[in-house]
């Protein structure tokens, strides 16, 4: 079963969809119950550091997280924003990030830029492993993935970097540490190639999620 984290944040139907079409078992969840019933945990985000944060806490959503994330060891897998919470904090707002990869927030430096390259990255662009994991595993890189966002994710230890992508410079486009992941991409947005990451979390990822049955909105 995999927990979709319904906290005001996040293309939350579009995810819904791709699991219900694979026919792999979800609960949009809203309550600390319904995130503790995920045997792997997915954490969209959309929009501004501070507001998805503090959504984030106001939901009463934080402790289950924390409690199944650091102490389960239940596979996560955050999206867009909701990557960017798993730092400590963001150049983008005041607000404490969830502290479970060391790194932070920044934005990227237009003056850095070369001509015709602007903010926000928006469109599509390709991520480069730098190492093997089950979340790429039979992937379209050279597909590429939709992305748009204005900061990128700057990980203290080299070893939580799983790709990068090339945006004014080289920068970590999906990260790693033991049981947490996150992509910058939206793989929701970004045809087959981010329906397999979404599949290979569900499937490749961890302990094995459950392929009977279907989903539940």
């Amino acid at each position: 079963m995999i927990a979709i984290v319904n906290y005001g944040s996040g293309n939350i139907q579009a995810i819904c969809n791709i699991y219900g079409r694979l026919s792999i078992p979800f609960v949009v969840a809203s309550k600390p119950e319904e995130v503790r019933a995920g045997e792997k945990i997915v954490l969209p985000g959309v929009g501004a550091f501070d507001q998805a944060m503090g959504e984030l806490e106001r939901s009463g959503l934080r402790a289950a997280l924390d409690d199944c994330v650091l102490n389960g060891h239940r596979p996560i897998l955050g999206i867009c924003v909701g990557m960017q919470l798993l730092a400590r904090s963001s150049e983008e707002g005041v607000l404490p990030g969830l502290g479970w990869i060391d790194a932070v927030v920044k934005r990227f430096e237009p003056a850095r830029f070369q001509q015709g390259t602007r903010l926000p990255h928006m469109g599509w662009n390709t991520a480069e492993p730098v190492r093997e994991d089950p979340l790429l595993r039979g992937v379209d890189l050279a597909a590429g993935f939709y992305f748009l966002h204005s900061y990128y994710f700057s990980c203290a230890h080299p070893a939580d970097v799983l790709a990068l992508t090339d945006y004014g410079g080289r920068y970590t486009s999906v990260v790693n540490r033991e049981n947490i992941y996150g992509v910058q991409f939206h793989p929701e947005k970004s045809h087959q190639a981010g329906i397999q990451v979404l599949k290979n979390f569900a499937l490749h990822v961890g302990r094995p999620a459950s392929t009977t049955g279907g989903g539940e909105a």
